[in-house]
């Protein structure tokens, strides 16, 4: 089997990108970009009154009434994890899989990240229960867990955890003395918004919850990162907010500033980012259930996509078929995959999985087609199915999956 090359092994310099629109940028983007691009002043660490005001606006419209005073912006999630990581202390628990920068940003502050099985049906989420035993077995150990990472709104397994599971698992949480950090990153991306009830964990619990929302989920291209908290409205959200501008000084982490304009303009959601987000939504949705539908058809295990740009398969059905080909881990199923598709495939064990288990994360975006004048006929067509593109892209994965199905039921009769 042809492997990619040594230095994609790495867990961290080398881990996955999350997945990105592929689309057009904005003109509106753009033009907010540029006209801030002659300013040579460096941005406030923590943000720009304007950019905190647009954030402020942003929750707001989300049912979060936020005062721009409790609001921070970072050059991403991860910079803003490894603050709050650093300012709160203590250890941390993250579900089980779970973003693939998540331990990372943990482990780089000097933390334990302990990971928590996460429900059947559902992943971001742990389950309430098993989360109770792992703070219980950490802290006979010594440890001290301080910090729960969840994501209502799920990377990599696309699913969004209803809402009784959701405050089961915050009410546990900060029952145990916890505070929790909501990655809200994919809140946006919901396939269906008028079927799908997204709880939000400071709605439930307000004085306990931190929310960090990094912009490539729904706004930016990933090479603007930019990314904003919102913090308690209490004594401790306020010592913690400054607890972690601390950090981001130290850090020298502020957003630049051409980056800063584009994120408030943004934030403040007109109808050019609000349409293009919409019809983002309906042209990645669609090309998951396409996605999903080939992946279950060859016998993997895939949870239906309700949110985000990628779906999550277990192809342990396939095993048989796939150690023929050398393949016996998730290293090893990514770098298959990631020839045999021509598509960045990676490996469960990026986002916390066992490495023995044969899951792999796969994005939308490649399937939309290999020019901007692709992309951009995926997102205005009726039924981006039909296009030639998608439908080969799609065709292919199809059909390189219902080979490893068949070769595993030849396999099977033989035994």
């Amino acid at each position: 089997m042809r492997r990619t090359h040594p230095e994609g092994h790495g867990p961290v310099r080398y881990g996955p990108p999350r997945p990105d629109q592929g689309l057009p940028l904005l003109p509106g983007l753009t033009a907010a970009l540029c006209a801030a691009a002659y300013r040579p002043d460096a941005e406030p660490v923590g943000g720009n009154p304007v950019l905190l005001d647009s954030a402020s606006g942003y929750w707001g419209r989300r049912g979060l009434p936020t005062d721009p005073g409790r609001v921070a912006a970072a050059p991403g999630a991860p910079a803003l994890l490894l603050a709050l990581t650093a300012a709160l202390g203590g250890d941390v628990l993250i579900p089980r899989p779970c973003a693939a920068w998540w331990a990372p940003g943990t482990r780089t502050s000097g933390r334990a990240a302990f990971p928590v099985p996460t429900p059947a049906e559902c992943g971001g989420v742990p389950d309430p229960y098993a989360l109770l035993e792992t703070v219980r077995r950490v802290r006979a150990e010594g440890g001290d867990p301080r910090l729960l990472v969840l994501c209502v709104a799920d990377d990599p397994t696309a699913t969004v955890a209803p809402p009784e599971q959701v405050r089961e698992t915050v009410e546990a949480a900060v029952g145990e003395g916890l505070h929790v950090v909501s990655d809200e990153t994919w809140r946006d991306t919901v396939h269906d918004p008028y079927d799908t009830v997204l709880p939000g964990p400071a709605e439930m619990l307000p004085g306990h919850v931190t929310v960090v929302t990094d912009l490539v989920g729904a706004f930016l291209p990933p090479g603007w990162p930019a990314a904003v908290a919102r913090f308690p409205d209490n004594d401790a959200g306020r010592g913690l907010r400054a607890r972690v501008l601390d950090v981001l000084t130290a850090l020298g982490a502020h957003v630049a500033t051409p980056v800063a304009a584009a994120a408030a303009y943004a934030l403040s959601e007109p109808a050019e980012v609000t349409g293009r987000l919409a019809a983002a939504v309906r042209l990645h949705a669609r090309v998951a259930a396409g996605l999903h539908r080939a992946l279950v058809a060859a016998g993997a295990l895939v949870l239906p996509p309700r949110a985000g740009r990628h779906v999550y398969a277990d192809l342990g059905p396939l095993r048989p078929a796939l150690a023929a080909y050398g393949v016996g881990d998730a290293q090893e199923l990514e770098d298959f995959l990631t020839f045999r598709l021509e598509m960045p495939a990676p490996g469960g064990h990026r986002f916390g999985d066992d490495l023995g288990a044969l899951r792999v994360r796969l994005s939308t975006s490649p399937l939309l087609g290999a020019t901007a004048e692709e992309r951009a006929a995926a997102l205005m067509a009726p039924d981006p199915l039909d296009l030639p593109q998608v439908r080969h892209a799609l065709t292919m994965i199809g059909s390189a999956f219902d080979d490893l199905r068949d070769d595993a039921r030849r396999g099977e009769s033989f035994r």
